[in-house]
């Protein structure tokens, strides 16, 4: 099956109503597409740390367990850290869904396909790492079933949606570091965060 959605679009329909959902955003592109779709202080995007948006998000999900968490990644960076899927699937957080997106490209380097691009299937991946409700979708109207999910369907979630390969214009995310960590732990703690 040829992917027809686009992943702005995919993005910006998976956060339209994300209310207090805790966004994290891997780098490059997912960072890009979040930021597209709104840029909100209850994101933190990464701009480095290849292969670690999934476990960054266990790590908020554990911290924070009363709260929804959203990774929102590419397929790139998911295979570069096939590791925290088992990782996960033992820690079981019912607060954590990811959503991979997945253009079977390396689209920070050149656009080199990954290893999806060659049949790779992560969503069996994941759920043979006991991350629940894995699936793969296609289509815009499988869209709402995955808005559902994570908000409201007990995790650890996984969803692989197949986007067509384009590039799309940068709209980036505040690139200081220090500022996107404080701005966060604001937006989560109150005020009274301590800063680090």
């Amino acid at each position: 099956m040829n992917a027809t959605l686009h992943r702005r679009d995919v993005v910006s329909a998976l956060l339209a109503e994300r209310r207090d959902l805790l966004v994290i955003a891997g780098l490059g592109s997912p960072a890009w597409d979040v930021t597209a779709a709104g840029d909100s202080p209850l994101t933190f995007p990464l701009w480095g740390a290849m292969g670690q948006a999934a476990m960054t998000g266990l790590g908020l999900a554990l911290a924070q367990p009363n709260r929804r968490i959203l990774v929102i990644t590419g397929d790139g960076e998911m295979l570069m850290g096939l590791g925290s899927f088992a990782t996960i699937g033992v820690q079981q957080p019912t607060n954590l869904s990811i959503v991979v997106i997945d253009n079977g490209r390396y689209g920070e380097t050149g656009m080199q396909e990954t290893h999806t691009a060659s049949g790779v299937d992560l969503a069996s991946v994941a759920s043979a790492c006991r991350l629940l409700n894995s699936k793969t979708i296609w289509k815009n109207d499988e869209l709402p079933s995955v808005t559902k999910m994570i908000h409201e369907t007990p995790g650890p979630n996984f969803v692989a949606v197949k986007v067509i390969t384009e590039q799309v214009p940068l709209v980036l995310p505040p690139r200081e570091g220090a500022l996107l960590k404080t701005r966060f732990r604001r937006a989560l703690l109150g005020d009274s965060a301590d800063p680090l």
